[in-house]
């Protein structure tokens, strides 16, 4: 089998395309290199620079490499960014999905892995959040990857196309160094850039409805987030015409205040922090059921948060060589 991975490059999907051919799958990488770094790209496995926006390119990468699956993660991510610049937005993640839906669907390429996101439920009122709670995003783009999931299971069900939507939770961690999150959006990076420059780390409210007052995360490694596609995509290609939609998380909600004392402790810092107001729109608590995806592909999570804090950290350390001379875990 040949994958074509769009955003391979990237922070997930370079860890997706190492775990495809780890397992003996063919990938080939789709990125318009935007945000992804083309060193990321493993030997012998193919680059292709371009949009999905630009549907002959990607006709001619399905042609050329044979491809018989695509697992699409190319995508614009920032919350704040999507509410600045929606119709940017909506055109890279919802009108690229259809030019790439439109030429996979062409191509007749029978499996289509979609990278969603757990931002397609807004703020929901439950204890753990299953495939069923009603999504309400609370930002273009949560309703970009909602409206992607329809795109997708649409054309599946018009055409016969094998198709999982994968909703991830707060992705953290690296499996090599050189592989670790560049970017400065996500918690972890955010509290390791406040440490670099000798700065407490934030918290946005802590006066929310949870056990120590901040908000409720559940944490999935991105290891584990990538052998999540692999078991998605081969039982996508064992089962002609399936529809998986499926939460990718641990199951365990951890805090903001918890995750910044355990980067504190894992890098050798003692930086206590510093109470920031609340950001508009931040839930107190979401926490994926990890129920079906463990029924419907045997896949749970193995890596716990100190094990995405350390390989994160040994990756910023590399980035960031001034970040400290600390050994993590001591």
């Amino acid at each position: 089998m040949t994958w074509l991975i769009t955003g391979g490059a990237g922070y997930i999907g370079a860890h997706v395309v190492r775990a495809m051919t780890g397992a003996g799958e063919r990938a080939v990488v789709y990125d318009d290199l935007s945000t992804g770094i083309a060193e990321r790209v493993p030997d012998g496995v193919p680059l292709v620079v371009g949009s999905t926006l630009d549907g002959e390119r990607v006709t001619r990468a399905l042609r050329d490499h044979e491809v018989t699956g695509v697992v699409h993660l190319a995508a614009k991510k920032q919350v704040g960014e999507s509410v600045d610049r929606p119709l940017h937005y909506y055109r890279e993640n919802v009108e690229g999905l259809r030019v790439l839906l439109a030429a996979v669907t062409a191509a007749r390429v029978p499996s289509f892995v979609f990278s969603s996101s757990a931002a397609v439920y807004g703020m929901p009122d439950v204890h753990l959040v299953t495939e069923e709670t009603p999504c309400a995003p609370m930002s273009p783009y949560g309703e970009t990857k909602l409206a992607g999931e329809w795109l997708v299971r649409a054309t599946g069900r018009a055409t016969g196309l094998s198709t999982a939507c994968l909703r991830y939770f707060n992705v953290a961690g690296a499996a090599a160094p050189e592989l670790a999150d560049v970017g400065v959006f996500n918690i972890v990076p955010m509290i390791f850039e406040r440490l670099t420059a000798h700065e407490p780390p934030r918290v946005f409210g802590a006066d929310y409805p949870t056990p120590d007052g901040t908000c409720v995360r559940d944490y999935i490694h991105v290891t584990d987030l990538a052998e999540a596609h692999v078991a998605t995509a081969r039982a996508l290609m064992a089962t002609p015409g399936r529809e998986l939609t499926l939460n990718v998380g641990r199951g365990e909600g951890v805090s903001v205040r918890e995750m910044i004392d355990r980067v504190n402790e894992t890098t050798g810092h003692a930086l206590p922090p510093v109470i920031a107001p609340r950001r508009p729109g931040d839930p107190a608590r979401v926490v994926a059921s990890a129920d079906r995806i463990a029924t419907e592909l045997g896949w749970k999570a193995k890596h716990d948060v100190q094990d995405m804090i350390r390989s994160a950290w040994e990756g910023w350390v590399r980035l960031h060589p001034e970040a400290g001379t600390t050994t993590p875990g001591r």
